[in-house]
């Protein structure tokens, strides 16, 4: 009977298709999957994988290693020479070969090159524009998500141009005019033009039906809202209540001190070890361990076994001395200096004065000259950070463009390395002050390609760079002296050299860095700030602000030029 494959299904072994409960043919197959238009189904057995008509007889004679489905009668194939889509006859609709297939969808199919990278192409086979992604999805009513390097997220259209030009961490096709997306607060829903509906955001939505969503808060509560983001029905209650919440926020100290207290009596690095162990080697009274132990377990940072040895968890062992990311120094960091200075955050508001400056006579750095010890663990816990956040720099930002580069304010290097070891070309130079210079090392395999100047910002650079890094160096000043910085910066370059200004940038409608924009005042009087205030900045300079691209970790970098 024509078209009675649309009642196929497979068996329960897949090995081939029923019919009203009954097999539709006499052949078996390693597997055999569902039958799609045009009456096709995928299909493999010890020749290959190809596919099977009604009959359960073999469409074409090639083989390959795997078939997928037909949809807008193409169907995408994985050989031994890359992926591709054919048509019902087995033939290939184009010459190209991929590293991955997706499916047609409107017209258009997302496919990944063997070396990576996103991008869709046309029914023939064409790319349906020039930019390559990381990530490239369906299309649905005639918009598909795509992911840029940085690792966020928009909208394009057929053509691959941008819907609506905002960009977000997570994000969903559009359903009935609506796309679930992710920003930095959590989950909301956005209409056409990637505007919010609602102020809310949520540990996660669902899409709406029929004009309302279910969704799950930060609380653990499940609710029913509708497309103002005003709560329906309350299908499950908070984990905890709002009281809870913010009594678990008041006491955030706890955590830090007993963090701190952990890494000062050096039960890291005594792990793994039982809770009697660890008071005799660290000299606690009877009990005591216990105690500890019982408290760094609740934060996630060892897990006791059967035996009631303690072990370091995931997140623990960063916490030992050793190690290229330990936040052993970290932790003393933000268990003293800066524990002490934000009991003074009110007056810093207050004043907008730094209140570790007031309790020292000296602002941070002043302060840490004449303290060898301090000055060390400080840099040494910012290198940790510096490791972990600027391992992908050179893939989000292209500096081959550059034969050298000068990383100022850089601390004991870390950004420059990372940069070198991902550009081979690339040189060089890292200056600060004399007392951080003298304290830092050249890794081997770095030699001839880095060196470190003694300089200070703020006073005449000693030397002249074609392109400048200020990584995380503007944050520590307030305004005048952020500005003090560029003009001197400014001085040093050439007319349209190039700056790279990397930090945090505030995002209003979230909040995001709020926490670190207070921790700057406390600490060193400085700031966080927004796009905008960077762009002011930079023009008071004589910078050109040129664009903001996120580096995927809490930076982003903000490229300018020497006007």
């Amino acid at each position: 009977m024509k078209g009675r494959w649309r009642e196929f299904k497979p068996a329960e072994d897949w090995s081939h298709h029923v019919y009203r409960g009954r097999p539709a043919y006499p052949a078996r197959f390693l597997e055999a999957s569902k039958f799609h238009e045009p009456g096709l189904a995928p299909a493999r057995d010890a020749s290959g994988a190809y596919h099977i008509t009604p009959d359960g007889l073999p469409a074409y004679e090639s083989r390959h290693l795997r078939t997928f489905g037909f949809y807008e009668g193409r169907a995408a194939v994985h050989s031994d020479d890359g992926w591709f889509h054919i048509l019902p006859d087995g033939s290939p609709v184009y010459q190209e070969r991929y590293g991955w297939c997706g499916n047609f969808q409107e017209g258009r199919c997302p496919v990944r090159l063997p070396g990576g990278g996103y991008f869709h192409i046309t029914a023939g086979g064409a790319a349906a524009y020039g930019e390559r992604y990381r990530y490239a999805g369906d299309f649905k009513d005639g918009r598909a998500v795509v992911q840029r390097h940085d690792g966020k997220h928009t909208h394009v259209d057929a053509a691959g141009n941008p819907v609506h030009g905002r960009w977000f961490q997570d994000l969903d096709v559009f359903h009935k005019g609506f796309a679930r997306a992710c920003d930095s607060g959590g989950w909301n829903h956005v209409d056409v033009f990637g505007k919010p509906l609602y102020g809310e955001r949520f540990k996660s939505v669902e899409p709406f039906y029929n004009g309302q969503a279910r969704v799950e808060g930060f609380d653990g509560s499940l609710s029913v809202i509708n497309e103002s983001g005003q709560t329906l029905l309350e299908l499950r209650g908070p984990a905890q209540s709002h009281l809870q919440r913010l009594s678990d926020d008041m006491v955030g100290h706890w955590r830090t001190q007993t963090i701190h207290a952990a890494v000062e009596l050096g039960v890291f690095e005594r792990l793994p070890a039982s809770a009697r162990e660890i008071e005799g080697q660290a000299r606690l009274p009877c009990s005591f361990g216990d105690r500890l132990m019982r408290a760094l377990m609740e934060l996630g940072l060892v897990w006791r076994d059967a035996d009631g040895v303690y072990h370091a968890s995931g997140r623990g062992g960063l916490l030992m001395g050793k190690g290229r990311l330990s936040l052993a120094d970290a932790a003393r960091h933000w268990g003293t200096e800066s524990y002490e200075a934000w009991s003074g955050v009110a007056e810093a508001l207050r004043t907008g004065e730094s209140s570790l400056e007031r309790l020292r006579g000296k602002n941070l750095f002043q302060w840490m000259r004449n303290r060898p010890a301090d000055l060390r663990a400080y840099h040494s816990a910012m290198s940790a950070y510096a490791r972990h956040d600027y391992q992908g720099l050179a893939q989000r930002v292209d500096f081959t463009a550059h034969d050298a580069i000068l990383d100022a304010g850089g601390g004991h290097g870390e950004l420059a390395f990372a940069l070198l070891r991902s550009c081979p070309g690339l040189k060089a130079t890292v200056m600060d002050m004399p007392e951080v210079v003298a304290s830092a090392k050249l890794p081997a395999d770095l030699k001839g390609r880095c060196r470190f100047v003694a300089g200070d910002l703020f006073r005449k650079w000693p030397i002249a760079p074609d392109a400048v890094i200020l990584a995380r160096t503007l944050h520590d000043w307030p305004d005048q002296d952020a500005l003090r910085i560029l003009r001197r910066a400014r001085e040093a370059m050439s007319k349209d050299a190039a700056l790279y200004v990397i930090e945090m940038v505030l995002d209003d409608a979230t909040g995001r860095g709020g926490l670190l924009d207070l921790n700057m005042l406390v600490m060193t009087g400085g700031a966080e700030r927004t796009a905008k205030q960077f762009g002011d900045l930079l023009s008071q300079a004589g910078f050109d602000l040129l664009n903001v691209t996120g580096t995927g970790s809490v930076s982003s970098v903000i490229q300018a030029k020497a006007l």
